[in-house]
């Protein structure tokens, strides 16, 4: 076997091992890199921050240029051996996946609001999604857990996997750094307006293929929940347009059809109200929508790892 083809394998394994132990663990508890990543943007913020587009991009810049630059070092040092290479790729797609501690919230969500707890489940949903909770009915929480399901799935957990398999370690660290500093940065509050403008724009660029991917896994996936392919890819069609991410609107509108379920509508960001559009035309999303959409979400998961590990061996 060959320098380059055992390095492919090895690239492939360490991101099937990557996703099991993200799959039995969820998120690190201690020491999670990618919090360490966040803390070091804070602080590089305080010198970097200006309103202003420009200072924005630089500040993007040297965050991602730099924990791309790092990731190379590592892979370069890690590349001539295939069971480093494999244990290194499986430890950073660990770090950079975040599907079982997404279902995990959402479990808890569910929970709660089975139990009647409304008031625990508004500040559980949180963890999930940037809108106002405070006002919100047991079916806009059960909404805002669907939403924040199909959207980070494909965030969390398609996106690294498909970048990890095109790029490898560069690809698995740039894209978690990048989409950190989208959620750090990239909403439209007045501080971040100007200065969040790259990392925003950045990240829906590298978002736009896994997100449509995530699209036609869960279309495919439909049947699992109730639905159809042929519904899921309609919904798409029709109603991703209305939503104001090029994104969020396409993989909400998928899983919105494959649920048969409307997702999208008002939601309140800061004080300030925000009209998403309606995505799909079913009925409103209920309680028991939530441990539906997590199966879906499941199912997206394991295509898009059966997608990475079929580019990365080849």
């Amino acid at each position: 076997m060959t320098l380059s083809v055992r390095r492919r394998w090895a690239g492939a394994a360490g991101l099937a091992l990557g996703y099991a132990a993200d799959q039995v663990w969820g998120d690190p508890r201690r020491f999670h890199p990618v919090a360490g990543f966040g803390g070091l943007a804070q602080r590089l913020e305080r010198h970097t921050y200006a309103d202003d587009r420009v200072a924005g991009a630089v500040h993007v810049g040297v965050l991602v240029g730099g924990a791309v630059a790092g990731a190379l070092l590592l892979q370069r040092a890690v590349g001539r051996s295939a069971v480093p290479a494999t244990a290194c790729t499986a430890l950073v797609t660990w770090a950079a996946l975040g599907g079982r501690s997404l279902q995990r919230e959402a479990a808890a969500v569910s929970g709660q609001l089975a139990a009647g707890n409304l008031a625990a489940a508004r500040i559980q949903v949180t963890h999930l999604v940037g809108r106002d909770t405070s006002r919100l009915d047991a079916d806009g929480v059960a909404r805002a857990c669907v939403e924040s399901l199909a959207e980070n799935t494909s965030d969390a957990v398609v996106a690294p996997l498909l970048w990890g398999a095109v790029a490898g370690l560069p690809g698995l660290v740039g894209y978690r750094a990048l989409n950190t500093l989208d959620a750090m940065i990239g909403h439209r509050s007045p501080r971040y307006l100007r200065f969040g403008w790259a990392a925003a724009r950045a990240d829906d660029l590298a978002n736009w293929v896994p997100a449509r991917l995530s699209a036609l896994l869960a279309a495919a996936a439909a049947p699992l929940v109730g639905g159809s392919p042929a519904g899921a890819l309609a919904v798409v069609r029709r109603d991703a347009g209305r939503h104001p991410s090029p994104n969020a609107g396409v993989v909400e509108g998928a899983f919105a059809g494959a649920l048969g379920v409307r997702l999208g509508g008002v939601n309140v960001y800061r004080g300030v109200v925000e009209d998403r559009g309606q995505l799909g035309s079913g009925s409103r999303v209920r309680v028991a929508d939530i441990p539906r959409t997590s199966r879906l979400a499941a199912a997206v998961g394991l295509g898009a790892l059966a997608v990475a590990l079929g580019i990365g061996a080849r």
